[in-house]
């Protein structure tokens, strides 16, 4: 079946334009030093690809890779009562948008306590952070509403080998730039 198909021959991928040099994950903040990952194939000049960030806080494989998002809007259609017949419904707006983040943190493997704990720090402050996927898809302001951890597989010092999170996520209107967050004063604090 595949004999059929006319692809281009990619001998050794020596066919492919080469890739940007790109800086090494150390150099990233929050990003921890892997100097062993650019020896092995498939990874030489590559780097991790984000998935989402929320400000400036990176969502990504050594931060918090989440393996789940849920996305919920709404829309508001208030109803008046009506003798005889059904309510009628008046729409009035969008609803609430909420975006749930959920999955599993091993700290050998990928980001822990401190990527959640800046989060926290984060949600802390009340403000909205602009939410951008990786692909560029911005969805707006969020508010960090909730953070929830449960940690599992517990090493002898108590500290966990698996952390499952929660994060909920809710959209302010965008015009409400007084809410707009300043990472560079949640990173100094914590430094």
């Amino acid at each position: 079946m595949l004999d059929d198909l006319d692809l281009p021959n990619f001998a050794g991928l020596g066919g492919l334009p080469s890739l940007p040099s790109l800086p090494g994950l150390g150099s990233i903040p929050g990003m921890p030093n892997l100097p062993g990952l650019a020896s092995l194939p498939g990874y030489a000049g590559l780097m991790p690809q984000m998935m989402m960030t929320l400000g400036l806080f990176v969502f990504g494989l050594y931060s918090v890779p989440y393996q789940q998002l849920q996305r919920q809007t709404q829309w508001r259609h208030p109803s008046a009562s009506r003798v005889g017949r059904r309510p009628a419904r008046q729409f009035v707006g969008p609803g609430d948008d909420g975006i749930d983040l959920s999955g599993t943190l091993y700290p050998e493997l990928t980001g822990g306590r401190i990527s959640l704990a800046l989060l926290r720090e984060m949600a802390d402050t009340g403000k909205a952070w602009p939410l951008i996927q990786g692909d560029g898809t911005f969805y707006g302001l969020f508010v960090i509403e909730s953070i929830s951890e449960t940690g599992s597989i517990f090493f002898p010092d108590g500290a966990a080998r698996k952390i499952d999170f929660g994060i909920k996520l809710t959209r302010v209107d965008d015009e409400e730039v007084d809410m707009l967050g300043a990472m560079t004063e949640t990173l100094m604090a914590l430094l």
